[in-house]
Parts: C-alpha cells; sequence; structure tokens
C-alpha cells in the first residue's frame, strides 16, 4: 500500500517542530554573539535552507549583528525583490526572532525542546519553549512566503524578513538591521513585529475575541540597586545590615508604584473594544474622557494584564547577597526591570525609583536604557493592510489599537520607518499567553496555521 503523502499543512506543523527543537537560548553572558550555543544558533541557520527550499532559492539572505570573533553575524536579513522597482526603498518588513529564553524540564508537562505534538483540550497542541515566543512567529512568515512562491505570487513592492538572535537580552542583531538599511536609505512602509494576538475574556464585558495591535510599545531599563557597607560576623550583627536596607527599599518601592494614566492609545482601545462590550460597560467606556477618572479607578482593580497597560512597572528579579551562611554580606544587590510607559521617559522612571527609595547609601545603576517608542497611526494603507490581513482570516473580527507592554526588536526599527507595528496573527487563550517565558509554552495547531494565512494574506496586498 503507497505512503500517504502529507498535507501541506502537516509539513508546516512538522517544520515549525524542528525549529522549536533546537535550544537556541540566549544568554545575557554570552556578549555580541551567543557564544555558550554557537553550535546550535548555526545549526538553526543551516537548517532553515532545507526546511523552507523556495524561500532560500528565490531571496537574498545577509547574515548581519556581531561575532565575538569575527565571523559572520547571526541575525538573518532576507530580501524578496519585487515586481515594482520603486518598491525597493519602501519595502514591507516581517520580523521575528528565534533565540528563546531558558527552560528546564522540572514542571513541564511535555520536554520544552521535544516539540511534542500532542492532544490537548481536544485540539492538537505543539508543546515547546519557543512556540509562541517568538519562532512560531518565524515559521507562519517562512512558510506563508513559502506558499506564495509555490502559487508564483511576486510582492508588488520589496519584502523584508529580518530574524533575530538575541532579542531576548539585548537586540543588537535588529541594531545592526535597522543600522545597515539606513545606510542605504531604506525606509520601510509598514513593520510587523511580535506582540499583540487574538485574545478573549480580557476586557471587561467584552465576550468576543478581539485583535489587539501594538501601535507603541513601552521603554524598557535595568536597574541596579546596590548597598555597601560593613560586613563582620554574623553572631554580632549590626541594627541595619546591607540585607536589611536593600530589603526596605525594595518594600518602598513595592508601595509606591507609578502614577496610572489613560493616554490616547488607551482611551482609543477603550472605545474601540467598548463598542461591542455589554451594558453598563458600553455606555462607560465610549464616553471615555467624560469618565475617565471612574475607568482608571476601576481598570486598576482588574488584575495585572490591564493594570500594566496604565502605568510604568517595576519587577524585582534578582537578588544578590553574601558568601557564607555565617558572615554579613558587605554588598547587597537587586536588579529592577523598569517597563516604561509611552508618556515617560527613562529619566523620569529612575527619578520616581530614587524618590521612593528615599536613601541615599542606595546606589542606583541604570543599565540598557531603550526610551518608549513613537506612536504609529492606526489608520491609512499600512495600518488598512494589516485590518483587512486579519479580516480575510477572522471576517469581522473587531481590531483595535493598544500599547505593548514588552519589548521587541522593532523598537529599533522606529527610526527608519513610521509605521511600526507589534501582531502576530495567532490566537492566544490567556493560559497560552500566560505561558510566554514561564514553563508549558505551546501553541494550538490551527492557531498556528491560521497564523500563517494572516501573513499570507498581508503579503498578497503589499
Amino acid at each position: 500500500m503507497p505512503e500517504s503523502v502529507p498535507s501541506p499543512d502537516d509539513v508546516a506543523v512538522e517544520r515549525l517542530r524542528a525549529l522549536v527543537r533546537l535550544p537556541t537560548i540566549a544568554r545575557p553572558t554570552a556578549g555580541p554573539g551567543p557564544r555558550a550555543d554557537r553550535a546550535v544558533f548555526e545549526s538553526l541557520i543551516a537548517a532553515l535552507p532545507t526546511l523552507y527550499p523556495r524561500v532560500h532559492s528565490a531571496l537574498e539572505r545577509e547574515r548581519l549583528g556581531s561575532d565575538p570573533d569575527g565571523g559572520p553575524g547571526y541575525s538573518l536579513l532576507y530580501r524578496w525583490r519585487g515586481s515594482d522597482p520603486a518598491g525597493a526603498e519602501t519595502p514591507t518588513m516581517l520580523m521575528a526572532h528565534y533565540d528563546v529564553v531558558a527552560a528546564t524540564d522540572e514542571g513541564w508537562q511535555h520536554p520544552p525542546f521535544a516539540a511534542d505534538l500532542v492532544e490537548h483540550e481536544g485540539e492538537p497542541v505543539v508543546w515547546g519553549r519557543g512556540a509562541i515566543d517568538d519562532k512560531g512567529a518565524l515559521a507562519a512568515v517562512l512558510e506563508a512566503v513559502e506558499r506564495l512562491l509555490e502559487a508564483g505570487f511576486t510582492p508588488r513592492h520589496d519584502v523584508l524578513l529580518v530574524f533575530g538572535h538575541d532579542e531576548e537580552v539585548a537586540g543588537t542583531g535588529a541594531q545592526a538591521v535597522a543600522a545597515v538599511l539606513a545606510e542605504r536609505g531604506i525606509r520601510p512602509a509598514l513593520v510587523l513585529d511580535e506582540g499583540g494576538a487574538i485574545v478573549r475574556d480580557a476586557f471587561p464585558g467584552l465576550d468576543e475575541p478581539f485583535a489587539l495591535i501594538g501601535v507603541t510599545e513601552k521603554g524598557i531599563t535595568t536597574l541596579r540597586l546596590r548597598v555597601q557597607q560593613l560586613g563582620g560576623h554574623a553572631a554580632s550583627p549590626p541594627p541595619f545590615a546591607a540585607t536589611e536596607r536593600l530589603a526596605r527599599a525594595i518594600l518602598r518601592l513595592n508601595a509606591r508604584p507609578s502614577r496610572a494614566r489613560l493616554d490616547p492609545t488607551i482611551r482609543r482601545m477603550l472605545r474601540t473594544l467598548g463598542a461591542r462590550a455589554r451594558q453598563p460597560f458600553r455606555s462607560l467606556f465610549t464616553r471615555t474622557d467624560l469618565n475617565a477618572p471612574l475607568i482608571l479607578r476601576a481598570l486598576l482593580r482588574r488584575g495585572s494584564e490591564i493594570t500594566a497597560l496604565l502605568r510604568t512597572t517595576r519587577a524585582v528579579t534578582e537578588l544578590r547577597a553574601g558568601h557564607a551562611a555565617n558572615a554579613l554580606p558587605e554588598s547587597a544587590e537587586a536588579t529592577v526591570n523598569v517597563r516604561i510607559a509611552p508618556w515617560s521617559s527613562v529619566a523620569e522612571a529612575v527619578d520616581e525609583v530614587r524618590q521612593a527609595i528615599a536613601d541615599e547609601l542606595i546606589e542606583i545603576e541604570v543599565l540598557q536604557p531603550s526610551e518608549p517608542s513613537p506612536v504609529s497611526p492606526a489608520e491609512g494603507e499600512a495600518w488598512d493592510d494589516l485590518v483587512a490581513s486579519i479580516h480575510a482570516v477572522h471576517p469581522g473580527l473587531l481590531v483595535s489599537p493598544y500599547v505593548m507592554m514588552q519589548a521587541s526588536d522593532s523598537r529599533f526599527m522606529t527610526g527608519i520607518s513610521d509605521h511600526v507595528y507589534r501582531f502576530t496573527p495567532f490566537r492566544l487563550s490567556a493560559d497560552e499567553r500566560a505561558c510566554l517565558h514561564a514553563k508549558n509554552e505551546r501553541i494550538r495547531v490551527s492557531a498556528f496555521l491560521e497564523g500563517v494565512r494572516g501573513y499570507e494574506a498581508l503579503l498578497r496586498r503589499r
């Protein structure tokens, strides 16, 4: 009996699984190139031409970014030439990154780099680190281009594919790509990177699914809080040791959150989504300007996901102190991850931290500061094409701009494009969104394939 030929969708899923199996873990200590995992990064780059042969036959590919030993960079820039030569300087750019955060087997229902394909809650699901963030998008973009090439399609303007290698730690690869394109005088007419998704049960009073497109993203910086003072034997502790002073600073910081605000993007989101919400939410949100104080108080009680939209946030992510159980540490440090609201700045965020701590003996070091991104317009050709591509797969779906809370490689493209958007065309449940950077990351096969069709629909309009 002859073997059955796998369907194009089955092939697409297997390609995604092959990418998820490669543990391309971004490590902050690895420097400008992925030193610790160089071989696996090279393995992924080498695997792409085999997985997506038409892409690599028809498109030009460059390796960009720094390598510590002077070799080729690890970030990838593809160029798909369009039929209109005038479109070479105003291309469409689709972005993704193939580095992932670390994961161990502990707590996972399926190993994080096994890419198991299993039934989960009645649907086939690909399980693994990077399935959503962000190899799912990478595979969906490449699959869309592969299918369009097979169909004989040529875009009107050039299309650039940009795949970063260190988005999770620094984004040096995307910065290198942006610099090269700036030197070449290229200003993309549309940039699309990871960000929002198709969600539901994420807005008060709204029962239907909706798509959120990030038109801006928060700034980001890391603060290092450090206390240095005399140590000594733990048998005779002072009244206020370094660790206690640092702990007090953290408690003070937590007790004084940054002020919340409804900025113009959030107000538009509230009006857009509120227009389809049930009463009394509809009346409340469609009159956002009138009801702003009441809305702000109500949203601040809705949980962390909504609250983070409204203010600069701070999270203590690392603590370091001491070297022995019986010795007082001479130094104590805390790392604070700060996500800066679009109406604020790095300087203002640092000043708020300093005022909240109110302790001159706490040294504050600012690391890798990145300001909030400019706001891209939620109207015009680029926006309309993006919305139309969503409706091609999900007719009538409600679409709204929003403020992206995370940082993406696309922030480095705002210097060369006025139309930078953050949206991945996947349906994601609250549980699936909660798995990003956490255990049990996974994507439903149906959502992944819808994403492929979404990218394909967008490219057909460009």
